[in-house]
């Protein structure tokens, strides 16, 4: 399960809606060793399409570079998706498997509907997709307006 402030998912959703008609891409970081996300990053969208994304290599070096000066750790590596729903596509998991990241969750944000945003949240490892549920902690009347699906049957809002 992806424990995550709403801040957080906030701001996930508004630099994918920000990038639209484009994917937009980041990385949220937290303290080494303790899977919490804490650390909003966008990065930029090398590929700058609006069906993949692909991280700037220069802007990789130097978010690592920061990361390991502060004892940081990706906890969330997330993109959006402009015009389908917030499931991996076969490039994504092929992107997650080169990035390395076996303990990474891979959130995927759609922008399609331009009311409401889809957030989901995966493992992937070894070319294998496991959906997860979100628990979005914090002000649950600030999310709303956002779609947090864990199965096409259910929709889970635990905001405590």
């Amino acid at each position: 399960m992806l424990r995550i402030a709403h801040e957080l998912v906030e701001a996930m959703v508004a630099h994918a809606r920000a990038d639209h008609p484009d994917e937009a891409c980041g990385l949220i970081a937290g303290p080494e060793g303790t899977g919490e996300p804490q650390r909003h990053i966008p990065m930029i969208n090398a590929a700058r399409s609006a069906t993949f994304y692909e991280f700037d290599a220069e802007e990789w070096k130097q978010v690592y570079d920061r990361m390991w000066d502060n004892d940081e750790e990706v906890v969330v590596a997330y993109h959006s998706h402009t015009h389908t729903e917030a499931y991996p596509s076969r490039s994504d998991t092929g992107i997650a498997s080169e990035l390395g990241l076996p303990g990474a969750h891979y959130v995927l944000v759609t922008t399609k509907d331009p009311d409401i945003a889809e957030v989901r949240s995966y493992r992937i490892a070894d070319g294998v997709v496991n959906e997860e549920p979100i628990e979005v902690t914090g002000a649950p009347e600030a999310v709303q307006s956002y779609k947090f699906a864990h199965t096409p049957d259910s929709t889970v809002y635990d905001c405590p």
